[in-house]
């Protein structure tokens, strides 16, 4: 499998990242991408109703995606979760604690909903699925991906 994937300042990526099947020709030493990539696959395989994962900047730059997502695919899927966050992020400050900390953000549409959770200092998880996908499942499954993430993940904002 191809997992398209930007640059990241991830640190080391947990070894809990799901193991290369027996016919993968993946290397020995696997790249941060490539970690990455696999538990971003993980969640795919263990979410029912899943059709795309990505993993993304605050600032919409896309870090690793599922392959099923073409090139623009993936780019039009960052800047629309990023969007979503940033409006978020504006409502947490107005109507929230003032933070402007978000959980998470859903948005649900005719044929899919997108999920959005941040996934470490700056990062974003995005999954998009079935409109029939059980909701508690997938908040789960991708709090669990952040959980194995544990902080190792981090896009700091670009400098101009």
């Amino acid at each position: 499998m191809t997992l398209h994937t930007g640059t990241t300042s991830a640190t080391d990526i947990p070894s809990a990242a799901p193991a290369a099947p027996a016919t993968s020709a993946a290397p020995a030493t696997s790249t941060t991408e490539e970690k990455l990539g696999w538990l971003v696959q993980g969640l795919l395989t263990r979410t029912p109703g899943a059709r795309h994962a990505l993993v993304l900047s605050r600032d919409g730059l896309k870090l690793c995606s599922s392959p099923e997502l073409s090139v623009d695919q993936a780019d039009h899927l960052a800047a629309i979760a990023a969007g979503i966050q940033a409006l978020s992020h504006g409502a947490s400050l107005q109507f929230g604690d003032g933070t402007g900390d978000v959980r998470s953000a859903m948005t649900e549409f005719y044929g899919g909903i997108l999920f959005i959770v941040e996934a470490g200092e700056g990062a974003h998880l995005a999954l998009v699925t079935a409109e029939e996908a059980d909701a508690g499942l997938v908040g789960h499954n991708m709090g669990q991906l952040v959980e194995q993430l544990d902080g190792h993940l981090s896009a700091p904002p670009r400098r101009t």
